[in-house]
């Protein structure tokens, strides 16, 4: 299958926090989208990893994405390694997309600026002709394939965006989608421990972030953006 848009996540839920309005978005406007989630989310404080795996299936169906898959990295301490980059190749050369979309290149959680330059890497590498791979039960060798664009979502720091996305009318689906994951986020009945995620205003800051990078660009609702290369347009009528 040949998507469009493949967006990768260090952990299941970072797909739907830093990108959730722009998937939603893309779906709505018939591109074929697809998630990759590089680990289960195991280490996490909340939950588990086989709950995290359902919450991540409820969430894919709320934004209408063609495939979700999950690496099963080991969370926390994967790393960008030889090994790791053919797990990658072998799915970007899979989906063939023409843009990838994955973790901010630093934040918090040291899984998303590993996982930033991991995905990265791997999308360079998985255009090399001289780089074979196979996956597992498949007889063919795949072939080269390099995304036209690498963009980066914004996580827990506040990071200057190299370009936003319009997504009014489409942070309802968004919050859904982030809501999906119950053992995660805000839950007044929850008697899990707390974690810098967990409060309302984790929550609540999602919400007013768009609303404020919404804000700046003239739009209701926005989310940012970073790239590796000049985002270049045809005409001034591109920029709204």
């Amino acid at each position: 299958m040949k998507l469009d848009i493949l967006v990768f996540g260090a952990h299941p839920d970072d797909a739907e926090l830093g990108a959730g309005g722009t998937i939603a978005k893309e779906v709505s406007r018939g591109k074929k989208v697809g998630i990759i989630d590089l680990t289960r989310g195991e280490l996490g404080t909340r939950g588990s990893a086989e709950i995290r795996d359902k919450e991540a299936a409820n969430a894919a169906k709320i934004l209408g994405v063609e495939v979700r898959e999950n690496m099963e990295f080991a969370d926390g301490f994967f790393v960008n390694d030889k090994w790791h980059q053919m797990e990658i190749i072998k799915m970007v050369r899979k989906y063939r997309p023409e843009v990838v979309i994955c973790n901010a290149v630093d934040d918090r959680h040291i899984d998303h600026g590993k996982g930033s330059k991991l995905v990265s890497d791997a999308c360079f590498l998985s255009g090399l002709v001289k780089i074979d791979t196979q996956l597992d039960g498949d007889d063919e060798w795949q072939q080269p394939w390099r995304p036209k664009r690498v963009y980066h979502f914004i996580q827990w720091k506040n990071l200057e965006p190299d370009f936003v996305m319009d997504v009014s009318g489409f942070i309802e689906k968004k919050t859904e989608a982030i809501l999906a994951y119950g053992s995660q986020f805000y839950d007044p009945k929850s008697k899990e421990p707390e974690t810098p995620i967990s409060s309302k205003n984790f929550t609540d800051s999602v919400i007013y972030r768009a609303r404020d990078l919404g804000r700046l660009v003239g739009v209701e609702h926005a989310e940012g953006f970073n790239v590796e290369r000049y985002v270049a347009v045809d005409n001034l009528d591109d920029l709204i």
